[in-house]
């Protein structure tokens, strides 16, 4: 049976206006097309090339390539960087909207791991020289420090044979082999008290800005290595453990000293005298303690109570040491200062003094107390956000600011980080919003709480992600309005503010790429 064919002018002509309708069709159905979100297999596909482009030899483990994954933020420290993604969650009560699941922030390195050489190299170099080497110093720092060096490598190896010499000479064997090893004891006592100076020494800078803190501390280390050292008479067959455990100590504490000890001189210096404040200084010392050791050797021929007149001994020297520290006015306001300085500044209008200001500076922090809320400056990404919705919400608010504050539920803590514009005045100012955003945060829990006179405890009333948006669009106008009018009497009672003084962390927060 025969079909009848359709004219060729039927199938293959159209009119004009199917013409018409066919284009006006083929246009609409483009434009729904460009306008239209890409698929999960395209954005999938995108995250693919951003994770290979992280110089992983390829692509990252599968559990970043199995989940959907959203790039949130960008972090870099000394030139090093990190992509930070967040699982994509769908959720019912919005409506099937899409948000990024909480504790689901993945760092991805964007370069590949160091050879184990060169991280060796690094540690080395965090101990041997200055921070910001070799911007920080002189031309004439290197040769220096290599006949320093050198210097006190002759001298090492000579002390050996001097000790042996002397303590022969004392009469402590007439066996040949007996000197020998008392010598060798005593300098693997020594060389203990060295290597504990060595692995102080990497605190770097605070001893620019903290020093009184660690002065302190290394005053209480000086003396926790006296008593470990008074310990022997009762153990004398643990001699060379419970020495060496001393004299880290006290090299701790002599290094603590050492390095303090310009900065302290020279904020009671005058014009160009800190040699001769230093010289004096080093003199009234020295008198004191010949006074001190003629003082000791009268008592000790009544044969007192050993543990009594050390422990009496040791109070008048742990007090003298207090004082001594706390009577030093600084100029400078470090982070301890500065939260003086600006809690004063919220509670009664007005910038404390230098003499008020050091004065009621925090010396020292028993290691029981109760942890307080503190601010942290520039910490990573990871150790101030762990939900990144968070971190969404709060970045709008501060997209006209180099900087971006926050709260830190499971530590309690505020931090403070910082982007890669970031300048000096833009770090003053996140640390004082900081402060703020801490005021308000403990007033509110004060409020809260019952009549009852205690310290806050920001852990007891952890603030919603709503209040936290609250508080920090309340500190913003605060610090708006507040900031400038700060550093103004901050100046008229003479402080100097720099950023580098308050010890910000380096890792920055920069743009997407």
């Amino acid at each position: 049976m025969k079909l009848k064919q359709p004219s060729n002018s039927a199938s293959q002509t159209l009119t004009s206006s199917e013409t018409r309708l066919l284009v006006r069709e083929t246009f609409r159905i483009s434009a729904n097309l460009a306008s239209a979100p890409p698929s999960a297999p395209a954005v999938a596909d995108q995250e693919r090339i951003s994770l290979r482009d992280s110089s992983f030899g390829g692509l990252v483990e599968d559990q970043f390539l199995n989940s959907s994954l959203k790039l949130i933020c960008c972090e870099e420290i000394d030139g090093r960087r990190w992509q930070y993604f967040a699982d994509n969650e769908i959720s019912v009560r919005s409506g099937g909207s899409k948000q990024l699941k909480k504790n689901s922030i993945r760092a991805v390195s964007l370069q590949s791991p160091q050879a184990p050489i060169d991280e060796l190299l690094a540690f080395v170099r965090s101990y041997v020289v200055p921070e910001g080497f070799p911007d920080s110093v002189t031309p004439s720092y290197v040769p220096y420090m290599k006949w320093r060096a050198l210097k006190h490598f002759f001298g090492g190896a000579m002390g050996v044979f001097t000790t042996q010499t002397l303590l022969s000479s004392l009469g402590v064997s007439r066996n040949n082999v007996m000197p020998g090893a008392v010598a060798i004891n005593w300098i693997l006592k020594d060389g203990a008290g060295r290597v504990g100076k060595m692995l102080f020494a990497r605190q770097g800078k605070k001893f620019d800005y903290d020093l009184k803190q660690l002065r302190f501390a290394g005053d209480l280390l000086m003396e926790l290595g006296a008593g470990v050292e008074l310990a022997t008479a009762a153990v004398p067959h643990l001699f060379l453990p419970l020495a060496c455990a001393a004299n880290v100590a006290k090299n701790v504490g002599a290094v603590t000293s050492t390095s303090t000890r310009t900065p302290i001189y020279k904020a009671f210096a005058r014009g160009e005298n800190i040699g001769d404040v230093t010289s004096k200084g080093e003199c009234v010392g020295n008198i004191a303690d010949l006074l001190g050791t003629g003082l000791s050797i009268m008592i000790s021929k009544r044969n007192p109570s050993l543990f009594t007149t050390f422990a009496l001994l040791s109070c008048g020297y742990v007090m003298s040491s207090y004082q001594e520290v706390k009577s030093v006015v600084l100029h400078t306001l470090n982070r301890a200062r500065f939260k003086v300085a600006v809690e004063s500044f919220l509670n009664t209008g007005r910038v404390p003094s230098l003499q008020e200001g050091n004065s009621m500076e925090n010396i020292f922090s028993p290691p029981w107390q109760k942890h307080k809320p503190i601010v942290v400056l520039g910490p990573r990404f990871k150790d101030a956000f762990q939900d990144p919705n968070s971190y969404l919400a709060l970045e709008p608010i501060f997209e006209k600011e180099q900087y971006l504050v926050t709260y830190n539920p499971s530590k309690g803590d505020i931090c403070a980080l910082f982007k890669d514009q970031a300048k000096s005045d833009d770090i003053l100012k996140a640390a004082f919003h900081a402060h703020v955003l801490l005021h308000i945060i403990s007033s509110s829990n004060q409020n809260q709480r019952s009549s009852i006179k205690q310290e806050p405890d920001l852990s007891a009333a952890l603030p919603t992600l709503g209040d936290l948006q609250s508080h920090i669009a309340e500190s913003y106008k605060m610090v708006s309005a507040l900031y400038g009018p700060f550093k103004n009497k901050a100046k008229e009672q003479g402080w100097v503010m720099s950023d580098s003084l308050l010890n910000p962390g380096r890792a920055r927060l920069c743009g997407l790429v």
